[in-house]
């Protein structure tokens, strides 16, 4: 027997009062029956009107948007984006909080999750509890800092230049990114119109003049001709193989960091904040405290920055390996720390390649996992490994209290935590996590 379709409540409203954060940009808020709401572009405290943007009868809970704001929280701002907002850009999660209030929300959302999936207090984590502004980040209420080094563009059907909309492939055309960094806008991507081109990625690298765009084109697509307001190395995605190919100028662009500069190529991983290489190899360096000799790990090590940062500390009698899943990415950690006889980098995915080296102690371990974090296998293999200290880098603060909670059944306890807000005005959020063995003092 056919069970009818579930009743769709999309553009339905709802009076509410708004509840807490929660992880993901939204807030939390109940009707009057109780069903649970996402609202986006609320904020705690506040009374709205909500509208369903996504949800059926009977289920577990609605997505929604504020719609209207009737009782205002004090922290409220105009959001300084015009393309932000119920259903504009979905980029930005928190345009229209004051600067301190989204560090405050973004604290609190590390704080339930800390306690929902590790069971551990601001203080058993070893935090102050607040999340860091990046050095230049302070801006006056109503601004928004412009940090970002990497754009992904999309491009609607007639070759116009936009952003996605949250959760959807509809584009919301803009003129400008108001967090887009200096070097990106400077490009003039928006300026012109791209037909039969899917994406944009603009790259500006932070310590060096190298730009750099990476066009996806449609289905059959042809590249047009890329003329832009400054020099600019062009890649395409390849529709076959989904490869990265150089189209004119360098495959790569060259990041400064560490005191080094860093090959990173076709499009590759870099933190796109340009403040966030050098503030979380400083917080792992002083939480690790490596010593001349330490035989140490850097896993998912990406273009090497860990692992130069700790060769240098390790001394010419330490060791350290790194290991990356990404080709192109160890080629480049190989280039760029080819000069320490004491780095060796591996390809492969960590919970493969590890067991294989016949690693059986280690001094000291980082890790930068995927968002989705390094998983109980991996974390138990890890522990085994008898580090003195780990330092866990986290994208996802949920990921990192699951793991957390894995390393705690492992005999390791934090030491120290911090917080970066290294993706102002998104929900996004940076954790360096020290752990060292329960009972073991530094």
């Amino acid at each position: 027997m056919q069970t009818e379709p579930k009743k769709s409540l999309v553009g339905e409203e709802y009076e509410v009062e708004v509840g807490p954060v929660a992880h993901g940009g939204h807030c939390i808020a109940r009707t009057d029956e109780g069903q649970v709401l996402f609202v986006r572009h609320a904020l705690p405290g506040e009374r709205v009107i909500a509208r369903v943007t996504d949800g059926e009868e009977g289920a577990r809970f609605l997505r929604t948007d504020a719609v209207q704001i009737l009782t205002p929280s004090k922290d409220r701002v105009e959001a300084p984006c015009p393309f932000s907002g119920p259903g504009k850009c979905g980029g930005c999660d928190w345009q229209h909080a004051a600067p301190g209030a989204q560090r405050r929300l973004k604290a609190e959302v590390i704080t339930e999750q800390l306690s929902r999936l590790a069971g551990l207090t601001p203080e058993e984590a070893r935090w102050d509890g607040t999340v860091e502004p990046a050095p230049g980040d302070k801006v006056p209420k109503g601004e928004v800092p412009a940090w970002r080094t990497r754009v992904q563009y999309a491009i609607d059907a007639e070759g116009h230049v936009g952003l996605r909309k949250h959760r959807s492939h509809e584009i919301q055309p803009i003129d400008h990114c108001l967090i887009a960094a200096p070097g990106v806008c400077e490009l003039g991507i928006e300026k012109r119109d791209w037909p039969q081109i899917a994406t944009v990625e603009a790259i500006a690298a932070t310590g060096s003049h190298d730009r750099q765009v990476v066009l996806t084109p449609r289905p059959g697509g042809r590249l047009p001709i890329v003329e832009l307001d400054k020099p600019v190395s062009v890649l395409r995605v390849h529709e076959k193989d989904g490869g990265i190919h150089r189209v004119h100028g360098r495959p790569f662009v060259r990041e400064r960091a560490a005191d080094r500069t860093w090959r990173v190529g076709n499009s590759g991983f870099w933190q796109v904040h340009p403040k966030a290489a050098d503030l979380l190899v400083e917080a792992v360096m002083q939480g690790l405290m490596p010593k001349k000799g330490d035989m140490a790990l850097d896993l998912y090590c990406g273009v090497g920055l860990f692992a130069g940062a700790l060769a240098d500390r390790v001394g010419e009698k330490g060791a350290v390996l790194g290991i990356e899943s990404s080709k192109r990415a160890v080629e480049d950690a190989r280039h760029n720390l080819q000069d320490l006889d004491r780095v060796r980098i591996e390809h492969g995915k960590v919970e493969q390649v590890l067991p294989r080296t016949g690693i059986s102690d280690v001094d000291l371990i980082v890790l930068d996992p995927p968002r989705a974090g390094a998983g109980r296998q991996t974390v138990a293999h890890l522990a085994s490994l008898g580090a003195r200290r780990i330092a866990y880098v986290a994208c996802d603060p949920a990921a990192l209290a699951r793991d957390v909670k894995y390393f705690a059944g492992e005999g390791y306890a934090p030491r120290r935590m911090r917080a970066f807000d290294l993706f102002p005005v998104t929900h996004h959020v940076e954790c360096v996590m020290i752990l060292e063995r329960a009972g073991k003092g530094a």
